[in-house]
């Protein structure tokens, strides 16, 4: 048997932070919001009204004094016509905080076009989205060896370039484990609003635990399967024929012969398992997203995304 690993495509490496947003995608993107389905407290005070009541400069409601009330929000108007008491309600800004973690193991960096390069681009796009709303917005990098790396709390269209420039340096590799990735991102204290995980979710050791560390922390969780043409139909790209197939994470090495059984094997397999990360993502009340790197970016982002119910 002739068996070989096929080369793959030479990746392209974006250099300058427009190359992984364009002045183009940016003034369409401007016209977007991230939503946060649940209430969140911010730890500062923030540029999103919500229900909840609190101290703002947006009158709400009234309701009676009670004792040990801050004397200096009673309505004294009323108290001179009734002779009673009312406290001014208002409706409190809250921060909306919004986090992104990308996955940079090392089977990311594969496909046309390739995973790792559209994660990060799509990274960029929901980050300048959060910047341009005043949102607070972090993000993290997981990959080898469970470690994680963080850039925190930026705010305000001024600190794309700071953003960017992150994420340019990011560089894919490694196996890391999911689970103590995410137990990382969990204890790591970043506030509470929307988390979007942009990953294949590849991982021998499966994502179950890795999802339970976030689902039901209080965040909005968001599981974007990023996933190539060549994973999605790999008879569409070409493939046949005796095939080495090497693991991109431990160099684990299988020979198979591709025909048209193994094919149907493949995607039914395919289908079942990303059919199992959504239903477990269902009951875990997160809500997954499959990503194929085909589609452009901004009709993921500005068609997709805003039906999923991640942007506005």
């Amino acid at each position: 048997m002739n068996s070989f690993s096929p080369d793959p495509p030479r990746v392209v490496r974006p250099t300058r932070v427009d190359d992984l947003i364009d002045s183009r995608l940016m003034a369409r993107l401007q016209r977007l919001d991230v939503v946060s389905r649940k209430i969140f407290s911010g730890r500062i005070q923030g540029e999103r009204r919500s229900r909840r009541r609190g101290i703002s400069v947006e009158f709400a409601d009234f309701r009676p004094y009670v004792h040990g009330d801050d004397l200096r929000f009673v309505d004294w108007n009323i108290y001179g016509r009734l002779d009673r008491l009312f406290m001014k309600i208002f409706l409190e800004e809250e921060d909306l905080s919004l986090l992104v973690a990308v996955d940079t193991s090392a089977s990311m960096d594969w496909g046309t076009p390739n995973k790792f390069e559209y994660a990060r681009r799509l990274a960029m796009a929901l980050g300048y989205i959060g910047l341009s709303n005043q949102n607070r917005v972090s993000m993290c990098a997981f990959g080898e060896e469970g470690g994680v790396q963080h850039l925190n709390n930026l705010r305000g269209r001024r600190r794309t370039r700071e953003l960017g420039q992150w994420l340019l340096d990011l560089q894919p590799g490694g196996g890391g484990r999911f689970e103590e990735a995410m137990k990382n991102l969990a204890l790591s204290r970043l506030g509470r609003g929307v988390v979007v995980v942009l990953s294949d979710f590849m991982f021998k050791e499966g994502y179950q635990d890795g999802l339970r560390m976030l689902a039901g922390r209080g965040f909005d969780l968001f599981a974007a399967q990023v996933l190539s043409p060549e994973e999605l139909d790999p008879a569409s790209r070409g493939m046949s024929g005796d095939l080495r197939l090497v693991d991109l994470e431990d160099e684990a090495e299988t020979e198979v012969t591709v025909s048209e059984q193994l094919l149907r094997t493949y995607k039914d397999t395919l289908n079942r398992y990303c059919g199992e990360l959504r239903e477990y993502c269902i009951r875990r009340d997160v809500t997954h997203m499959l990503v194929d790197t085909s589609t452009d970016l901004d009709v993921m982002l500005v068609e997709y995304f805003r039906r999923r119910g991640l942007l506005r």
